[in-house]
């Protein structure tokens, strides 16, 4: 058949086919969904989405911790043409009105924990409550009518709108088609070696792009198991990964769960022999983090993607992740990647241009924004923000966001390389840099600096450590210490808040 492809349903070919399989383990409510199980709830919840009007292209809003509603959420959606919205619980009352007000959602299920909020943000709502089987959501479902014919989806209709954090500005809706989703299941799920015996422990929140489809979508995709934690702690994901009665082999996070991790009390004595892959992305990764997870024998496989790219846009091999410590790795296999200068040319090996990318990965555009939509492509080539360079071999290098490069007397300085230099530290818990207006150089850079508990560290000693390893231009001309570096979901250093406090 010519044409763009049809869209399937994983979770019905796996309860079909393996009914009994695990698909998700709550560890929160220690609820467990076998296939079978997962593929009556989704049937049941679209047909409670219909009978309150919900059809094909109407958007429904998921404001909710980590649970297993998630997926019955956004597999119902699919089965009935609507568009699923996962909302940022850790924004404000007037940011989420924002965003309502942008996509229009015809319903918004809440988590009773968020029924505040909920009730500010919508007259139309659903609530879930874990410690309650009689709450809305589950009634909803048990008075639910026959399950409704699915609707006939191609890839290019559109499944999710994910907002993205809005550094500057408002916040803008990324289009997410079924054909995203689907060929993120493709391109990440060969590499990552994802199989019907996969057990995933997802840490990173399922309104984030990471925490839904790395790799937690294509293990589903590929009928394995996912198990879910309502937030994430390192002293208790530790103890899951070492658990071998739950067999986890897989995992993924961005740089800072593994920090906390390892400098957890627990880490040295975690079994970690069962993990297959441990993948990193989202963020620069440091070395310090690389090297201390490969000693324990784990190598961190390194990968690069952003919500637009659903996500996985490269991916190191776990055979490189050593031998190629640093690099997010090759284009995958049905994307391709150009790193480019300003006037839009090829840098060569070695050069640090901004990362391009295109592939049937990548989001059509902004929901109601065709100027940030066109302004965001030259041709088929998406523009990322990220700085990056190629080595010899063709290896890429996340150098770090554009927007967080500053140009101290004419020369770039890409803070994550000077982040590196701080974290041999031994007296560092964190780090961050960023730069500062300075009368003579332009800029500056501004070291920002979490020391560990009982630790002496001083302005100068930083200082000093940083110029027998930097060229003067990076290295900081000023340090601030404070208790704790703002994160946001993900666990990303949120940098625009510290140039508000120390570059206003």
């Amino acid at each position: 058949m010519l044409g763009v492809p049809a869209v399937y349903d994983w979770i019905a070919h796996h309860a079909d086919r393996r009914p009994t399989a695990l698909a998700i383990h709550d560890l929160q409510t220690a609820r467990k969904f076998t296939y079978a199980d997962l593929d009556a709830r989704t049937n049941r919840l679209a047909a409670a989405l219909q009978a309150l009007g919900i059809g094909r292209g109407d958007r429904v809003a998921l404001l909710a911790p980590n649970c297993a509603e998630y997926f019955e959420i956004q597999f119902a959606c699919g089965r009935l043409g609507a568009i699923m919205l996962p909302l940022n619980w850790r924004l404000t009352v007037p940011e989420l009105e924002y965003i309502l007000g942008d996509s229009t959602p015809k319903l918004l299920i809440h988590d009773r924990s968020f029924a505040e909020q909920a009730a500010a943000l919508s007259k139309n709502r659903l609530e879930i409550d874990h410690d309650r089987p009689d709450s809305a959501y589950e009634r909803a479902l048990a008075k639910a009518g026959p399950a409704p014919a699915p609707v006939q989806l191609t890839h290019d209709d559109v499944g999710m709108v994910m907002y993205t954090s809005g550094t500057t500005g408002h916040p803008k809706g990324a289009i997410i088609t079924h054909g995203m989703v689907f060929w993120n299941c493709v391109n990440l799920g060969i590499p990552a070696l994802i199989t019907p015996e996969t057990v995933q422990l997802v840490v990173l929140p399922l309104f984030h792009t990471g925490g839904l489809n790395c790799y937690a979508n294509p293990v589903l995709h590929a009928g394995g198991t996912i198990l879910l934690m309502r937030a994430f702690d390192p002293g208790l994901a530790l103890d899951y990964l070492s658990d071998p009665t739950l067999g986890i082999t897989h995992f993924f996070a961005v740089p800072a769960p593994y920090q906390f991790m390892m400098q957890h009390p627990k880490f040295q004595g975690a079994d970690l022999s069962r993990l297959r892959i441990a993948g990193v992305g989202g963020a620069p990764c440091a070395l310090a983090i690389l090297e201390t997870w490969s000693a324990r024998g784990v190598p961190l496989v390194q990968g690069w993607g952003m919500t637009e790219t659903s996500p996985a846009g490269t991916m190191l091999d776990a055979a490189d992740a050593i031998r190629k410590v640093g690099s997010a790795g090759k284009a995958l296999m049905h994307t391709a990647i150009r790193i480019v200068d300003d006037e839009g040319n090829d840098v060569a090996a070695g050069g640090i241009g901004e990362l391009l990318i295109k592939g049937s990965n990548i989001t059509p555009g902004y929901w109601n924004k065709p100027e940030a939509t066109k302004s965001s492509f030259t041709g088929e080539w998406l523009h990322t923000g990220d700085a990056a360079r190629l080595d010899e071999e063709g290896f890429v290098y996340i150098v770090d966001r554009w927007k967080d490069m500053y140009i101290s007397g004419g020369e770039n300085v890409y803070p994550a390389e000077v982040e590196n230099v701080l974290f041999q530290l031994p007296q560092v818990a964190d780090a961050a840099i960023i730069g500062v207006p300075n009368e003579r150089w332009g800029e500056v850079g501004m070291a920002i600096i979490v020391r560990k508990p009982d630790q002496a560290l001083e302005e100068g000693d930083i200082i000093r450590h940083c110029l027998g390893r930097l060229a003067k231009f990076k290295v900081p001309q000023s340090v601030a210490f404070v208790d704790a570096l703002p994160r946001n979901a993900t666990g990303k250093v949120l940098k625009r808040e510290l140039r508000v406090q120390f570059a206003p």
